[in-house]
């Protein structure tokens, strides 16, 4: 069983499955969702402040896996002798304009200039929560190689990456980075980074196979069948990181909030499961802890071993853990 490529629809990329991305058609009831809405979709409390312990570093992960949540879907992986960052994101807002739009909870818990050395950068996709010009700027003369979905170099060689440095890869395209072997994979969700040119680049998730570890980072994505056949062709897996966050009533077709994440983890044959894309941004009309309040209850509902670490704390990704620090800010 293999991964077959993406496809196009004229100049646009399409889901296998039929996907509404929650356009114009909706904008109305969504616009009446956010105004009707009475969440705490932003901390009353400040978050933090979070710090990373960066000598932790400097010695290997017994298990050959561990984990630090930056927080939203940034993340240092190291696995099997390597160290990958994915979708880096450092500025305070998400957004085409730092002086507007979803601003941070928190700061980052390491600075981009106190990062540990970085074998590779995954790039998922172009929206602004996952692609970051002025973080991806700070790469440019330090000469890591970028793995990215088809039609996210553009973006990246405008802000200085070196071309021989970018791997552009489709679904089910692997490129090797010392013993580790990345492949992207389908994710069901959309791209654009403004109202026009929508899904002219590529949307990915990624399996991260070591000799060890088996691995997979879904990025953004909503429930679909491809779950399934990735857990099937490249499974089981050590540790799923799934989005749990940033979902709503109108766009469930590419966002999966906690119950479908927690299906999507049975449907890869993951061991133990990280709720990713959530507690950093305010995106969606929930509240900012839910996510993780619900993913907790799906996870003893359907038997699930958990890993929701504290922002910025590098874990052995062998155990589950349940940190519970967002409870500390909860109103």
């Amino acid at each position: 069983m293999s991964i077959s490529g993406s496809r196009k629809k004229g100049s646009k990329f399409i889901n296998t499955t039929p996907t509404e991305s929650a356009g114009f058609g909706k904008m109305t009831p969504i616009l009446r969702e956010y105004m009707n809405n009475t969440a705490e979709n932003t901390p009353k409390k400040t978050l933090g402040p979070f710090s990373t312990d960066v000598s932790v570093y400097d010695t290997p992960p017994k298990s050959g896996l561990r984990v630090t949540w930056v927080g939203h879907s940034s993340l240092i992986i190291e696995i099997d002798g390597i160290r990958i960052l994915t979708d880096p994101v450092w500025s305070q807002r998400v957004s085409f304009s730092q002086a507007f739009g979803p601003k941070r909870f928190y700061q980052p818990p390491i600075a981009l200039a106190d990062l540990p050395k970085i074998d590779v950068i995954i790039s998922s996709h172009d929206h602004y929560d996952h692609l970051d010009k002025a973080t991806i700027k700070f790469f440019a003369d330090k000469q890591v190689p970028f793995i990215c979905s088809l039609g996210v170099a553009q973006y990246l060689i405008s802000w200085g990456i070196g071309r021989a440095l970018i791997h552009e890869v489709d679904w089910g395209d692997g490129v090797m980075i010392g013993d580790c072997t990345i492949t992207a994979a389908p994710a069901r969700h959309f791209s654009g980074r403004g109202i026009t040119h929508r899904d002219e680049t590529l949307w990915s998730s990624f399996v991260i196979k070591g000799p060890v570890n088996n691995i997979y980072f879904g990025a953004d994505s909503g429930y679909s069948p491809d779950f399934k056949l990735i857990g099937e062709t490249f499974g089981p897996f050590d540790l799923t990181m799934l989005e749990i966050g940033a979902y709503g009533q109108y766009w469930a077709d590419i966002h999966m909030g906690p119950d479908n994440a927690s299906n999507a983890h049975l449907d890869l044959k993951g061991d133990i499961m990280m709720g990713i894309h959530w507690g950093t941004f305010n995106l969606a009309p929930h509240a900012w802890y839910e996510p993780a309040e619900r993913l907790v209850q799906y996870a003893k509902d359907k038997n699930i071993k958990l890993l929701l670490p504290e922002p910025g704390k590098p874990i052995e990704a062998d155990e589950p853990l349940v940190s519970n620090w967002w409870k500390k800010f909860m109103s």
